[in-house]
């Protein structure tokens, strides 16, 4: 077989890339030998009940905490992140559930809080003003104006304001936790639409949620964590609903399952 016949199958390198992640706080082990995978182009579900480490997960990616020990890559490049400041220049960007807008403020003020542009000392609101309209524009949002109070935008609007925000230092990963928690039905497929136009703008999304229909809208992989361990990692299209429930409920490890299991291996 010649060189021409052979087929390149080299797998994509993955965007960040975790092994063996450890986080303990004191006696209580909050995550054990995690590993995740993200690619550019792709949104990835991050799912598990209350207390299985998803929280702590996205901290450590954030910066807020630092892992115990485990690897980290950036591109295939091994990298560590131990504040904020570094998981930013890496390129993540982290849009928390309180979204921790200023209402006082108009939508411009929002997008560049901490971040302004300035000359000679004089912010540069023309340039803020155009260029939020082109991050807003990048998300087909729909908003009214750039220059109202943030105050008086609906939840998905809000929303929608957050994630532009997390864009402005052109990040290559977004991390959003339970962005749709506590929005009508409109303000979800509002704010889902958001997560596709991210995915199309080639970065890559991880998306903590508690809502299943979320997951099987707009994911492309299903991770799993159950009390701060990996419990699975699945293609959207082909698992099922059940599947996604068991690995969350730990409901396929009881003790007729072990028993079972045991007797196979005698």
């Amino acid at each position: 077989m010649g060189d021409d016949d052979v087929t390149n199958t080299t797998a994509p390198v993955p965007l960040l890339s975790l092994r063996g992640i450890n986080k303990s706080f004191g006696a209580v082990r909050a995550l054990t030998d995690i590993s995740l995978e993200i690619h550019a182009g792709e949104v990835v579900a991050l799912v598990g009940d209350n207390g299985a480490g998803k929280s702590t997960l996205v901290k450590v990616l954030a910066g807020v905490h630092s892992a115990d020990d485990g690897e980290i890559f950036w591109n295939g490049a091994p990298t560590k992140i131990e504040s904020p400041v570094d998981s930013q220049e890496l390129g993540i960007a982290t849009v928390y559930q309180d979204l921790a807008l200023c209402d006082n403020l108009d939508v411009v003020a929002n997008l560049f809080l901490g971040r302004e542009m300035k000359k000679g000392g004089r912010l540069r609101e023309d340039e803020m003003e155009q260029k939020s309209w082109l991050l807003l524009r990048q998300l087909s949002a729909r908003i009214p104006s750039v220059r109202i109070a943030v105050a008086s935008l609906s939840g998905g609007q809000r929303q929608t304001i957050a994630i532009a925000r997390s864009l402005v230092g052109e990040p290559s990963i977004v991390l959003l936790d339970e962005p749709t928690a506590a929005l009508g039905v409109a303000q979800t497929a509002e704010v889902l639409n958001l997560v596709e136009r991210l995915r199309e703008n080639g970065l890559g999304v991880i998306l903590i949620t508690h809502n299943m229909a979320d997951v099987r809208a707009v994911a492309d992989r299903v991770v799993v964590l159950r009390l701060g361990r990996n419990n699975g990692t699945f293609v959207t299209d082909e698992v099922s609903h059940e599947q996604i429930i068991t690995a969350i409920t730990g409901a396929a490890d009881n003790v007729v399952t072990r028993r079972a299991a045991a007797k196979e291996q005698k």
